[in-house]
């Protein structure tokens, strides 16, 4: 049986430029489509729904990826994308990674309204507040999928949902929860309160501790964690929203936590008192 030949060899053809030109923010936004990279990435792309239908429209794979990953592909045929068999260097030139592994996904925006997110009652939401590094966003939204977090709110002033490394950082939980973007945090704040749920400002500052609020019993209702800029944190204007400004514990010598870090703390602390007053069940129950 003859060797099977890429259809896609050049980096100049219409749909090879079509998917770069999605590395960019603008374009991204005309086009309401971004790029999902990886085995993990794509996987969860092509069994992700939304309104309009299938989530991923179309996949560029090399040979040895197609190969490797014969059931990814065929996961994505099934979803109704169009699968595009290329040349290494094309996907190289598609690719926002250093070193690619040989699948990369077209895929349909899916953020969720914010009116849609209130109209659920979530028991647990994680705010980002003007987080501006990419793989801090991914790597929250990622912590938050892990804690059973039912929706994450990204505020106008925070970075793209989209950027390949946000994305990237997400490891496939971009398409677990809802996410909401471009929520002025004032109206974020504003109508998680009027929905029932607790706003805790998270910062290294506050006047509450982490371990006094869980010894308090404080933290068994709906949450909303609010966690700010990774450079300057939340400004008093938005710590004057909270309800409780609460900082994580240092026990140790460290100078602090990092964002995602902090984030794990505060979202898990939540996720067991939730559970432990019978609110939350576990997402390893069946």
């Amino acid at each position: 049986m003859p060797p099977v030949a890429p259809e896609l060899i050049s980096p100049r053809s219409p749909r090879v430029s079509a998917a770069r030109r999605l590395a960019r923010r603008n374009f991204r936004g005309k086009e309401r489509l971004f790029l999902a990279e990886g085995p993990q990435a794509v996987r969860e792309a092509a069994g992700h729904r939304g309104d309009a239908g299938s989530t991923l429209v179309e996949l560029f794979a090399t040979v040895e990826a197609a190969e490797r990953y014969a059931d990814i592909v065929g996961q994505c045929r099934a979803a109704g994308a169009r699968v595009h068999l290329a040349d290494e260097q094309v996907i190289e030139d598609i690719s926002t990674t250093v070193t690619p592994q040989g699948l990369v996904g077209v895929c349909r925006f899916l953020d969720t309204p914010f009116e849609e997110i209130l109209a659920a009652r979530p028991r647990l939401v994680a705010v980002l507040a003007n987080v501006r590094d990419p793989g801090n966003a991914g790597t929250v939204l990622r912590c938050a999928d892990a804690a059973g977090a039912e929706a994450v709110v990204l505020t106008d002033a925070s970075v793209d949902l989209y950027n390949p490394k946000a994305v990237r950082a997400s490891v496939g939980s971009l398409f677990h929860l809802p996410v909401a973007v471009g929520v002025p945090v004032e109206r974020a704040v504003a109508g998680l309160k009027a929905a029932g749920v607790r706003i805790l400002a998270a910062d290294g500052a506050g006047s509450d501790d982490l371990d006094d609020e869980l010894d308090q019993g404080t933290m068994g209702g709906p949450t909303a964690w609010v966690f700010g800029n990774e450079a300057w944190g939340l400004p008093e204007e938005t710590r004057a929203l909270a309800d409780a400004v609460v900082r994580v514990p240092i026990h140790g010598k460290a100078e602090s936590l990092n964002l995602a870090t902090a984030a794990a703390v505060c979202l898990y602390a939540s996720a067991r008192a939730q559970r432990a007053s019978g609110g939350c069940r576990s997402v390893t129950e069946s």
